[in-house]
């Protein structure tokens, strides 16, 4: 049976549903393999289809996940079952008159990130997409899973209900569901809490400096603020897994959870913890943003190929904005830390060359080559739907503030779009986004649109800025600019990155080089910036480097040097901007001179 007639057959039998059932073990950790068993009962045709997804929603890169699929086998009783693979991810069935169906497969899990699943003799997680087979046409019934860890000592967590209280078989609603739900096996540490009368899980995996109780009031007064943005909290039990290891961060939303990672020693450092604070922000965010408000495209997954939308800098770019202010909000950082914040991020967009060379809604659209495969010219010709997303939800935000004293924000266009969109999870198209945008502004924002999310035009930061009291400076770097970023790597200086058009790339320096000297003498690592403050614009240096094993010396002419951006409050601010300051930001102004 072909996936595309499949549905149109489902409808013909609805006496007849087939129930779905999967057992996932790990008898052997060490070895990465999950051990999974897949139970089909009163599947109504005689040949079952199985496809695995070859991505996962909220992470837009086609990944194969089958390409971690091994020892695949078909079973009715105990006669094996003929079966074929007529594409990556699709496997066929004959399954005949059988009844029941048992497939046996196993997943090699060795990628500890959060969108895929990860084994050894510590733990074991997994995300659905990564490991289950879905039943084209059959998609909305209801699926049980029973989780068989290795040892008594490992418990279970994950945001699906239990079949029942304390086993460790749990119901997923949906194919969808069971996708959401990332699962956490192991000896993990444990904490139950409650906020607005809900329950409240953080699993957390890995040892690290964390403070377990105060992380824990913080992660309240975040749920406290974002659920009051939107009026309360979209579900009944809400779970936290977080992993710690080494030099690492990154997150994944969920409906009812959220997987995190960070590194395990950063916690004390204040700035560390707050950027940790801040990721918990946008993930949860996600709750609302592109978890229930989502683009049409995304309304319906499509779990075989990519899912094409021009918005994700509104659900990514948007959320990192909030992601931001709601600390703020929250009172875990003060006005101050927070414009320092926010003014490295425009630092950032503003010294990314690719912002001249990709539009915004270009950017969302070919997330799926380019934002998650970055190469060494990405910086010159890509920019990302997260940063300029979340450079354009400032300028909106402050645009629609002066129009209306602050009494409308971009808070007002999240309520909307999750009444509008969210509560009945309706996907919105771009036109139907811009509406809503243009509705709480009060005028037509075509030209908006078209200069600062469909082209290239450069983000007019301080039209904005000043009229809230606070303005972008550009100041010029103390070395001649050369137009190169660095990565140290075992004492070795790496070329990672040259801008376009600077004196390294006209020289033709190349990513990868390892520079060794300048005019002869050699550049320790760490040391390029220092080296170079001997030298002025337009002088004529030679770099030696190792390009691909082979020695060469590039003559390099220098140019002017380059700037650096920071926030910082206008000198003599009038009673309109300090209004305007305090409505955006909720402190006074003077609050935040040095």
């Amino acid at each position: 049976m072909t996936e595309a007639i499949a549905p149109r057959l489902n409808t013909q039998v609805k006496e007849i549903c087939p129930s779905i059932n999967y057992i996932v073990a790990m008898s052997q950790p060490e070895t990465h393999l999950f051990e999974v068993t897949l139970q089909v009962v009163d599947y109504p045709f005689p040949v079952l289809d199985l496809k695995m997804p070859v991505w996962t929603p909220g992470s837009y890169l086609v990944r194969e996940y089958a390409k971690n699929l091994q020892d695949f086998t078909a079973l009715a009783g105990t006669e094996a079952l003929p079966w074929q693979k007529v594409s990556k991810n699709h496997w066929q069935i004959e399954k005949g008159d059988a009844s029941e169906v048992v497939i046996r497969y196993q997943v090699f899990a060795n990628d500890l990130s959060v969108r895929t699943n990860h084994l050894d003799n510590t733990h074991g997680y997994f995300n659905g997409a990564a490991l289950f087979l879905r039943i084209p046409g059959w998609e909305h019934l209801p699926i049980s899973i029973t989780v068989v860890p290795p040892n008594s000592e490992w418990q279970v967590t994950t945001g699906l209900p239990q079949h029942t209280e304390g086993s460790n078989t749990f119901w997923a609603a949906d194919f969808d569901t069971l996708v959401d739900s990332p699962f956490e096996i192991g000896s993990h540490s444990l904490y139950k809490f409650e906020v607005l009368g809900k329950p409240h899980e953080l699993a957390i995996w890995g040892k690290g400096n964390f403070q377990a109780q105060k992380m824990i009031a913080d992660f309240g007064k975040i749920i406290e603020v974002e659920a009051d943005l939107f009026g309360g909290l979209p579900y009944d039990r809400y779970v936290f897994l977080l992993h710690l290891f080494n030099q690492a961060y990154g997150g994944l939303e969920h409906k009812n959870s959220c997987s995190l990672i960070y590194q395990r020693f950063g916690f004390r450092a204040q700035d560390k913890y707050e950027r940790f604070l801040q990721l918990v922000a946008h993930e949860f965010f996600h709750l609302w943003n592109v978890k229930r408000i989502r683009p049409k495209a995304l309304e319906v997954f499509d779990y075989d190929q990519e899912n094409y939308t021009p918005s994700l800098w509104f659900c990514e770019g948007t959320t990192s904005y909030y992601d931001l202010l709601i600390p703020l909000r929250a009172g875990l950082y003060d006005a101050k830390a927070y414009l320092s914040y926010l003014g490295k991020e425009i630092a950032r967009y503003q010294t990314t060359p690719g912002r001249k060379v990709q539009p915004l809604s270009e950017s969302s659209f070919d997330a799926w080559i380019k934002l998650y495969r970055p190469d060494a010219n990405s910086g010159n010709s890509q920019i990302s739907y997260y940063l300029k997303g979340e450079m354009v939800s400032l300028l909106l935000d402050l645009l629609i503030r002066a129009l209306h004293s602050n009494q409308r924000s971009l808070d007002d266009v999240m309520r909307q779009m999750w009444q509008q969109f969210g509560k009945a999870e309706i996907g919105y198209t771009p036109e139907q986004l811009q509406a809503v945008i243009e509705s709480v502004a009060g005028i037509d924002l075509t030209d908006f649109f078209k200069a600062y999310i469909d082209s290239v035009e450069e983000l007019p930061f301080n039209k904005y800025l000043t009229l809230f009291g606070v303005e972008l400076k550009a100041e010029k770097e103390e070395e001649p600019y050369l137009g190169v970023r660095l990565k140290t790597e075992n004492g070795r200086e790496i070329i990672k990155f040259i801008e376009a058009d600077s004196p390294a790339y006209h020289a033709g320096l190349d990513a990868g080089d390892e520079i060794l000297a300048i005019d002869g003498l050699k550049v320790a690592a760490g040391q390029l910036s220092d080296r170079l403050k001997d030298y002025r614009p337009n002088d004529l240096i030679h770099i030696t480097v190792f390009h691909q094993d082979e020695l060469r010396t590039y003559s390099v002419t220098l140019d002017a040097p380059n700037v650096h951006y920071h926030l910082v409050p206008v000198q003599n601010p009038d009673a309109t901007q300090a209004e305007n300051f305090a409505g955006w930001l909720g402190v006074p102004l003077s609050s935040v001179r040095s």
